[in-house]
């Protein structure tokens, strides 16, 4: 007799609803422009920095907590939270008038608090909600297709937003397209500033709409159990829980840190990534293309990442992204004129590979009943170890930028700004194997007498 075909687990609501999610929530019309939309609604360079601290301080001291309250409370309300926010957010600046600078500023920063909680709200909370569906009605060992074509799909819609998004802020694009319509309309900077907004508005009622249409989910593995009575004092306890767990699993705590140190390196190289485009002689009329290139790597990337998690160990994969990131970063330290963009490349891809690592070796070793608060606290390291890189590297740029202005005194301040950039990039490759040193060292300690670094199995739950 033939035996039935495995069902696909895309067939389940929750699953196809965490990919949609996953596309609608972070495919933001506004990201190809995002310093320059700031700066041209009229906020200053200082502000700007401002808004991104208050964004980063939002979610770290969000992040956990929010997980604990998504097991506690459900996680589809943390999700519908989510997609709640990020309406309120586009609303604020779609909305708001430019005319009064204070008041800019704070609507402004409203956003950002807003952006904050809602990324604290969703992280973790989504995973944990389709992965408990998989676990209760499919076959966990499909998380690796999932997360697979999660990536892809969100990588499509990376694509369509860059090129997009940066097409509509340019006014010149613009008004050609409106001419060949046959409008008389006169099109400028004002008139295009709010475009990628309110299109990425209506992307947040999209991401709304589908956490609405989601189902809470729960899997009775000897936690706190499906028909327990939420409350305040769960979420605290849920989380003293998960976190004194993560100290007491070795092999999930040797993940998160190893998260931290790869995640804060590629992370802080990203956000300066049109400066080195810059300096390698790359026309700025490409940065956008290169983005998409980046994207489009995403359709095969997660395949790569979805083998080496299933076919290898942990160990074993460690010691590939610490090739891949060695060469990234030291290409990209010799600032090699256009041939310079595959070594950005090679490193940029290779957060997609950690992340497909994090969710899948996090997920099989954590149990449901916490499932989204030690996601969170994986959230809160990274975005900890990025914080922290930061200040280390505006130090660095400090020192740098004294000892320049003192052996070449009369610099012009570009030709210092460049030179200091330069100069800094060498230090990442110091940073990342000093940081690889202590988590050989630390990860050896932990996982002295565990077999878990060796290999976990795909049935294999440490909760």
């Amino acid at each position: 007799m033939q035996s039935e075909k495995k069902p696909s687990p895309f067939a389940l609501r929750n699953v196809k609803l965490f990919v949609a999610f996953g596309v609608f929530f972070n495919s933001r019309f506004y990201y190809p422009v995002f310093s320059i939309l700031f700066l041209d609604f009229g906020l200053t360079l200082s502000q700007f920095a401002i808004l991104n601290a208050i964004w980063a301080a939002t979610i770290v001291m969000c992040e956990v907590p929010s997980g604990a309250l998504a097991d506690a409370f459900g996680r589809k309300r943390l999700l519908v939270l989510a997609g709640a926010l990020m309406v309120l957010e586009m609303l604020l600046i779609a909305f708001c008038p430019r005319g009064n600078p204070n008041l800019l500023f704070l609507v402004f920063a409203i956003n950002r608090m807003c952006s904050g909680v809602a990324e604290a709200s969703a992280s973790g909370a989504d995973e944990a909600i389709a992965y408990d569906t998989l676990k209760k009605y499919g076959d966990p060992n499909d998380w690796g297709v999932i997360m697979d074509w999660r990536i892809r799909f969100k990588s499509v819609g990376f694509i369509f937003a860059m090129i997009l998004g940066g097409i509509v802020y340019d006014p010149t694009v613009v008004q050609k397209v409106v001419s060949w319509l046959g409008s008389d309309m006169v099109v400028t900077q004002e008139t295009t500033l709010r475009l990628p907004i309110y299109m990425t508005l209506v992307l947040a009622v999209m991401t709304l709409a589908v956490t609405l249409m989601m189902k809470e989910e729960r899997v009775d593995d000897g936690g706190q159990g499906e028909d327990s009575a939420p409350s305040i004092k769960d979420a605290f306890a849920i989380t003293f829980r998960a976190g004194r767990w993560i100290l007491r699993t070795p092999f999930v705590l040797t993940v998160i840190i190893a998260g931290l140190l790869f995640d804060s390196v590629a992370r802080m190289i990203v956000t300066m990534a049109s400066q080195y485009y810059r300096l390698i002689d790359v026309p700025e009329a490409l940065f956008g293309l290169i983005w998409a290139g980046i994207a489009v790597m995403g359709f095969f990337v997660p395949r790569l990442a979805r083998y080496l998690s299933e076919n290898k160990t942990p160990l074993f994969n460690l010691g590939f992204m610490v090739v891949v990131v060695l060469i990234g970063v030291s290409g990209m330290s010799m600032f090699i004129p256009w041939w310079g963009v595959i070594p950005a490349m090679l490193l940029f891809a290779n957060m997609n590979v950690l992340d497909f690592f994090l969710s899948f070796y996090i997920n099989r070793a954590t149990r449901s009943d916490r499932r989204a608060t030690v996601l969170s606290f994986k959230g809160l390291a990274l975005n900890l170890g990025y914080g922290a890189i930061g200040i280390l590297y505006s130090l660095l740029l400090a020192r740098l930028r004294t000892g320049l202005s003192a052996d070449q005194p009369g610099m012009e301040e570009l030709a210092l700004k460049n030179a200091v950039f330069i100069d800094s990039m060498i230090y990442f490759v110091g940073y990342f194997l000093v940081g690889l040193a202590i988590l050989i060292i630390l990860g050896a300690w932990l996982l002295r007498g565990s077999r878990e670094h060796k290999e976990i199995r795909p049935q294999q739950e440490l909760g």
